[in-house]
């Protein structure tokens, strides 16, 4: 039997950690959302050309009729009017079939619950049985599970570039004020070219990339400090509008 050098086991190691790492891409910031074909509760679409030119939100989760998982789908049904109204179209992945998310589904739009009405949910669930679209998007993470996707969230922009990208534990159920908090603020500073603080949220004050105005033109516009001010020597914040 050949004898394995350490050298061997060097490389045997690294060969192994590649074929992972290529397995688990993951899109980046920045990049085009990877486009796929796919069967969902909602019939074939095509990911993300058919949601035109509005924000889309991928959800990932591990499986359907799982306690977590019917938390989170329940409440984002029930903000499916806020993502509406702020040009967002939503989508959900695992890697159940169709048929099985079509069931899960239902017993979801079945529940009753005493402050709240049942829900009807307009947003696809994506069939990835075959979990090729997971491995696309790199939710499927091995030193969890092989099979299972943990919970990913990736924002896209309208012109299908990734904005934002979460990965939750499976354990954890994701705060979907959070999710929309995130789509508003980058909304914000895409329009506004401003940048936002710790803990904004809508509404706050922004932060500036420089500063707004030279000292001279202060002094000639002392209104100028009624929108704008500043925190130590590189904080400037311009005052959200009333």
């Amino acid at each position: 039997m050949k004898r394995i050098t350490k050298f061997g086991l060097f490389i045997v190691a690294l060969s192994c950690a590649t074929l992972v790492s290529s397995q688990n891409n993951i899109p980046l910031i920045g990049q085009k959302a990877p486009s796929f074909t796919a069967k969902t509760t909602n019939g074939k679409i095509h990911f993300p050309q058919d949601f035109g030119d509005n924000w889309k939100i991928l959800l990932s989760h591990p499986g359907d009729f799982t306690p977590v998982c019917t938390s989170e789908i329940l409440q984002l049904a029930r903000m499916q009017e806020d993502f509406a109204a702020l040009g967002v179209k939503l989508a959900i992945i695992s890697t159940d079939d169709v048929s099985r998310h079509s069931l899960w589904k239902k017993s979801i739009e079945e529940i009753e619950e005493e402050n709240n009405e049942p829900v009807t949910i307009n947003f696809p669930f994506i069939d990835d049985k075959e979990i090729k679209i997971s491995k696309k998007y790199g939710m499927i993470h091995h030193t969890a599970s092989t099979k299972k996707d943990i919970r990913g969230v990736f924002i896209i922009d309208p012109d299908n570039i990734i904005q934002s990208v979460n990965f939750y534990p499976m354990k954890i159920g994701r705060n979907m004020e959070e999710i929309k908090r995130t789509v508003i603020a980058l909304q914000t500073v895409n329009e506004a070219q401003v940048l936002t603080p710790v803990n904004w949220n809508p509404g706050d004050d922004v932060l500036l990339p420089f500063s707004p105005y030279p000292n001279q033109e202060l002094e000639e516009n002392p209104e100028l400090k009624k929108q704008y001010y500043n925190i130590g020597t590189i904080m400037w914040y311009k005052k959200a509008l009333d």
